[in-house]
């Protein structure tokens, strides 16, 4: 999986030679040069890909300010991702036998030698230790302290509209340290930061659905608009409710008792607990517990204006009221990050593995893979494999812009969906009928067109695309083991003829127009501060109902983690009753809903706007039989949460 990582040299005693180093590096002089041999190990992936000649605009002033962060290899990275492997797969005989977060770092982590090794040589170069974890050494200093560190010169380098610092080649460590070194991130100072994936303006201002609505699908037919696909549309349901997804993603008598979910967002709503609980006592969910919704923040919070913070609360209302409407009994932890910037999150994912704070991760948020960086994918993909030996399974939103062309103008998919160690969550829109009874579910992906003037026709229909579920051929991460003889080769091979990893892996819910309703405090034009409830969608909905089902599958897999569940689901693929396999177009008939907003997106002062949403056109992706780019293996059906049962 995200390749590119600090080479870790096998057969050499870290015990016995890093006191030597620590020595030789506290008096500045390198440990290579100690040993008459100036050599140095490359930190691959950390001179970023906009970094080229042809932007190079000269060297950053050498007084300039760096905070970097040392990532730790730890004593055995290759052994890591081996254990990761063996007990995430059905199939080998370490499966499920998972480690205790003490044994984890005490196996797998960093040694005290190679954390004092690592702080020696950053402070010979004349950087200042700000921070030491067991992940991490963070460190602080000007340009000149950080090139002497790293071995390279710091450009300014112009990408896009704007010029950023970053390494001239690629950053190295001492090869004296013996591989301690897995990355370092912070050398360049691009942004590097996540956007969630929910299809709603920020929430901090009120926002409100205008009816009519169905109150499941099909319920309330727009007679006086026009046809579509030959046909009289229904209206856009209102917003389904637990009972409804419970219903089509086969629940049934679980409820996730005894199983720890974790939601990872930026920020944090200040009113989550009342919101949560009006909420489910509204719409029949079983009341929140005493204890049973927890919260882990940070002391401090930053960037709050880059990262639009109050939109974020919006996003984790979401995350937690549809993990409880789908698995009521579940623990829930909510993880805020200080930001939306990579170092925070990974430092909430971080969190969660250290003191295992729960065995399922919910994450509805990323960012397109054209600005991951490989230091920071190695980063994250050792908290992947830290979480899956401890048998903690993360479940990440595969994104809402489709292939991302009309959003970034290049086919690409979304990190840290793509990465081989977690779940990729992709979209579908779903029709619950009368009587909480599954009909059918399209790949998400919407075009939309408008009433023309006169009331008759929708103008060019179907319209222009506006939204879907993220996914298509990673062109930076090998394809997994799980993967082969299931993804079709003409997506595994799209980018090389090796094969990629393919998003999504699973899917539910995410359409808007069939979306969820939540419940949240939201700020009224006059000022005033009051609970509201509207619809709401993106794969920020699908990752949460996934990570629910989640919880009922490791229920009725007698309460015993189910950890890292790609090798399950794949494992479980094409048998009877397990998924359902998604296409865009079930019924053969073309398929679309009308929908009426509110100019304003409040009340109708402002007007009303009329459309007609085409349903199963997800940009050049496309939900087709069998494993497809939008939806994955399919849905949970009837029998997938049975599937987990121990026998």
């Amino acid at each position: 999986m995200r390749s590119n990582r600090a080479k870790v040299r096998a057969g050499v005693s870290m015990a016995a030679t890093l006191p030597m180093i620590a020595g030789a590096l506290a008096f500045g002089i390198s440990a290579a040069h100690a040993a008459d041999t100036p050599a140095r190990d490359a930190l691959a992936g950390t001179k970023p890909a906009w970094a080229t000649a042809k932007a190079d605009k000269g060297a950053t002033a050498d007084n300039a300010q760096v905070k970097a962060r040392v990532y730790l290899a730890g004593r055995d990275q290759a052994g890591l991702a081996a254990y990761a492997k063996a007990v995430s797969d059905p199939s080998s005989p370490l499966y499920g036998k998972y480690l205790s977060a003490k044994k984890a770092q005490a196996r797998f982590g960093a040694t005290k030698a190679q954390v004092a090794a690592v702080k020696s040589w950053l402070k010979s170069a004349g950087l200042q230790v700000t921070e030491v974890t067991s992940h991490y050494v963070a460190v602080s200093g000007d340009v000149a302290a950080a090139e002497k560190a790293f071995g390279t010169q710091l450009h300014n380098f112009t990408k896009g509209s704007k010029t950023y610092r970053a390494p001239a080649k690629t950053a190295s460590a001492p090869a004296g340290l013996q591989g301690a070194v897995l990355t370092v991130t912070g050398l360049d100072n691009a942004p590097h930061k996540s956007t969630h994936d929910e299809q709603l303006p920020p929430p901090d201002a009120v926002f409100k659905n205008s009816g009519p609505f169905s109150s499941y699908f099909g319920s309330n037919i727009a007679t006086t608009l026009p046809d579509a696909y030959g046909q009289k549309i229904p209206y856009a349901i209102k917003g389904y409710t637990g009972k409804q997804l419970r219903a089509a993603y086969g629940a049934g008598d679980y409820t996730g008792k005894n199983v720890r979910i974790a939601i990872t967002d930026a920020y944090a709503s200040p009113t989550i607990a009342f919101d949560a609980g009006k909420y489910a006592l509204k719409h029949g969910d079983a009341a929140w517990k005493t204890g049973q919704l927890h919260q882990v923040l940070p002391n401090n919070y930053t960037k709050t204006k880059e990262c639009g913070a109050a939109g974020w609360y919006g996003e984790e209302t979401l995350d937690v009221e549809a993990v409880h409407a789908v698995a009521p009994a579940a623990d829930v932890t909510y993880v805020g990050a200080a930001s939306c910037f990579d170092d925070d999150l990974l430092d909430s994912l971080s969190k969660v593995v250290d003191n295992h704070l729960a065995d399922i991760v919910s994450n509805s948020w990323g960012d397109i893979e054209a600005n991951q960086t490989p230091d920071l994918a190695a980063a994250y993909d050792q908290v992947f494999q830290l979480g899956a030996v401890q048998g903690i399974g993360f479940y990440f939103s595969s994104g809402d812009n489709g292939d991302e062309v009309a959003n970034t103008g290049t086919k690409q998919v979304d990190t840290p969906a793509n990465s081989a160690w977690v779940t990729a969550v992709g979209g579908t829109s779903l029709a619950v009928g009368k009587g909480d009874t599954y009909q059918w579910e399209t790949g998400w992906g919407t075009e939309k067109a408008v009433l023309s003037a006169d009331g008759k026709s929708w103008t060019n229909f179907p319209g222009a695309f506006t939204s879907g579920a993220g996914g298509g051929t990673s062109k930076t991460v090998a394809q997994p083991y799980y993967q082969k003889g299931v993804v079709p080769d003409s997506l595994a091979k799209a980018n090389s003829a090796d094969g990629n990893r393919v998003v999504p892996d699973i899917a539910a819910i995410a359409d808007p127009n069939t979306g969820f309703l939540v419940g949240q405090t939201q700020t009224f034009p006059d000022g005033s501060q009051q609970y509201s409830e509207y619809r709401i969608g993106g794969t920020s909905l699908a990752a949460p109902v996934i990570a629910a089902v989640q919880a009922l599958a490791q229920e009725a897999h007698g309460g015993k983690a189910i950890g890292f569940a790609n090798p399950s689901i794949y494992a479980k693929y094409g048998k009877k009753g397990v998924f359902h396999d998604v296409t865009d177009n079930p019924t053969g008939s073309g398929l679309a809903e009308a929908r009426i907003d509110f100019v304003n997106g409040f009340d109708a002062s402002g007007g009303l706007a009329t459309s007609v949403r085409s349903l199963g056109k997800d940009s050049s992706l496309s939900a087709v039989k069998g494993y497809d780019d939008v939806t994955g293996v399919g849905s949970p059906a009837g029998g997938y949460v049975q599937s987990f049962r121990r026998h």
